[in-house]
């Protein structure tokens, strides 16, 4: 090991302890008192109900937990969104689950709320997964009510999806073990069951005080809408139990009888460790922004060869990884492989600075044309043998200036980008390093559809760098204040330049695309082989409906 490697290896391992930190700050949901409030009244917090839950040898890939982070500072925050979510195993049935965070101003639904929870039923959608909703919610947050209530990807789309989901074959359980209160109450008995804990659980469009208000009548809780009342008078519930634990006992005894269904075939064999360790990405990935061999990345993810052994003189395919086009277009690497036994194709930014087919040389993580139009192909070839997307992003958009338009830039990356949006097979992108401007959207961006896309800690998401932007604003405000006779200092500039910079690198952090959920969560790259590999298995439920068609584009 190296200096380099080292110096990498400390910048990430300490972006990785920040990331711990702010996530046990998270996992506090809305505090200690709240929790021991919760406890109080004989229930669990969403994270016990869900580690109750769950399959022991198993964990939770949690989606969101950076959801509204930093973003409601006015109203007191709002902690993972104000829900628990992700995809884990129940009885052996891997499946979606949604938990409600009372302690979080009552599992109150905040406008983060509603498009979390929207993005876990559109994976429950997408992949053909059963869903367990534990409920425990006291509606829309009233002040921001505008922003949750009324559009379509608002508070009410999520009924419309229970209905959709019911009718696509999509087992959907609601366990209701708090107060589950007026347009909320439509979300358990448009599940497929709904159980109800006894005398914590209740279900109205209306609770007492506004009962009172509205209609002068006088009423308990249990009495307008408990367990007993739901289960013995207006038959809305299925079940009433003691206490929750039991409750989340009857789930997983339904769940073992939950049965198989025709499965996509994405093509697994057996795991192979990667023949190279996966801790040795830490000190690989530069700190710097220096350039790198993606191939390393690659051969430290996937799967070592399961071919007969070959002389280390024939290259990286002795890795497990065999590349596409190896010799043209070499900003962009596309390749076969396996992870955690799936057979994948990959496609990714290749940082090195590289010579193309005429001897010219190319900056790393720009697409250029001839790398355009290596993927596009690529990926159409995956489409046609039914092998999942991974795409791994390190890019800082197309290659620009009067060569490469006059080349036809823009219709070779027209071409890449019409291959991500109509293909049919399971996408998963991981954000490695940057991901700016059109290249986002090449490289299968979350405007792309991607099944599952995740961030490293050293993701950076924007329409170009900060110090490109800033100067690019700085000269525009530069221009401005000439025109009207006013002139800057250099100083003045240089602050100017500095306080833009900053705005704007804080806006490309990956907190700060987790907490508007256009990543599903910040991960630690050694996981990166796990959550591709439950990616690929959850889209292995559903069947390959669509057919393959690339639309018009100019060759």
């Amino acid at each position: 090991m190296n200096l380099e490697f080292n110096k990498n290896e400390d910048v990430l391992k300490q972006s990785l302890s920040d990331l711990r930190q702010r996530l046990e700050k998270i996992y506090e949901g809305g505090g200690k008192k709240a929790m021991e409030k919760q406890r109080e009244k004989n229930k669990l917090t969403p994270r016990e109900r869900i580690d109750y839950l769950i399959d022991k040898d198993s964990s939770l890939i949690e989606i969101g937990a950076f959801a509204g982070y930093e973003m409601y500072a006015e109203q007191g925050g709002c902690p993972a969104g104000g829900t628990v979510a992700g995809i884990g195993y129940v009885s052996g049935r891997q499946c979606v689950i949604l938990a409600n965070d009372q302690t979080v101003k009552a599992g109150a639904w905040f406008p983060i709320t509603g498009k979390k929870n929207l993005r876990l039923q559109e994976i429950a959608m997408e992949n053909n997964l059963p869903v367990i909703y534990l409920v425990d919610s006291a509606g829309v947050f009233l002040p921001m009510q505008d922003e949750i209530f009324p559009d379509k990807e608002h508070f009410g789309r999520i009924f419309r999806n229970n209905a959709r989901m019911s009718g696509m074959g999509i087992t959907q359980i609601a366990a209701v073990m708090g107060p589950c209160v007026a347009g909320g109450a439509y979300l358990p008995i448009m599940s497929d069951e709904t159980l109800m804990v006894e005398g914590n659980g209740s279900i109205y469009l209306a609770g007492p005080y506004l009962v009172k208000a509205a209609i002068g009548e006088d009423i308990d809780n249990e009495t307008l809408g408990g367990a007993v009342t739901h289960t013995e008078i207006s038959g809305i519930a299925d079940y009433k139990f003691k206490t929750e634990q039991e409750c989340m006992d009857h789930i997983k005894r339904m769940f073992s009888m939950l049965g198989e269904k025709p499965k996509a075939g994405f093509d697994r064999i057996a795991a192979k460790a990667p023949k190279k360790s996966a801790e040795e990405l830490y000190g690989i990935f530069p700190s710097d922004s220096k350039p790198y061999d993606v191939l390393d990345i690659i051969e430290r993810i996937v799967d070592g060869p399961t071919l007969l052994p070959r002389d280390e003189s024939q290259g990286r395919s002795a890795s497990g990884f065999e590349q596409f086009k190896e010799d043209y277009g070499k900003t962009i690497v596309c390749g076969y492989g396996r992870i955690d036994g799936w057979a994948v194709g990959i496609v990714a930014n290749q940082r090195l600075i590289v010579k193309n087919k005429k001897g010219e040389m190319q900056m790393g993580g720009v697409i250029y044309n001839d790398s355009a139009d290596k993927a596009a192909r690529f990926i159409l070839n995956c489409n046609q043998k039914k092998i999942p997307l991974v795409f791994l992003q390190d890019v800082t958009g197309f290659m620009v200036g009067s060569r490469s338009e006059h080349a036809g830039i823009i219709k070779d990356g027209a071409k890449m980008v019409n291959a991500v949006a109509n293909s049919v097979v399971p996408k998963i992108t991981i954000i490695i390093g940057n991901s700016y401007g059109a290249g986002n959207y090449a490289m299968c961006g979350k405007a792309y559809d991607p099944r599952f896309i995740y961030a490293w800690p050293t993701a950076k998401i924007a329409v170009m760098g900060g110090d490109a932007a800033a100067k690019t604003l700085l000269q525009i405000e530069v221009a401005s204040r000439k025109t009207k006779g006013e002139t800057l200092h250099a100083e003045d500039e240089q602050k100017m330049f500095n306080e833009i910079k900053n705005r704007y690198d804080k806006q490309t952090s990956p907190y700060y695309a987790a907490a508007r959920l256009w990543v599903d969560a910040i991960i630690d790259p050694v996981d990166t082989r796990k959550v591709i590999s439950e990616g690929i298995a959850a889209a292995n439920h559903n069947l390959l409906i669509d057919e393959l068609k690339t639309g018009v584009f100019q060759v």
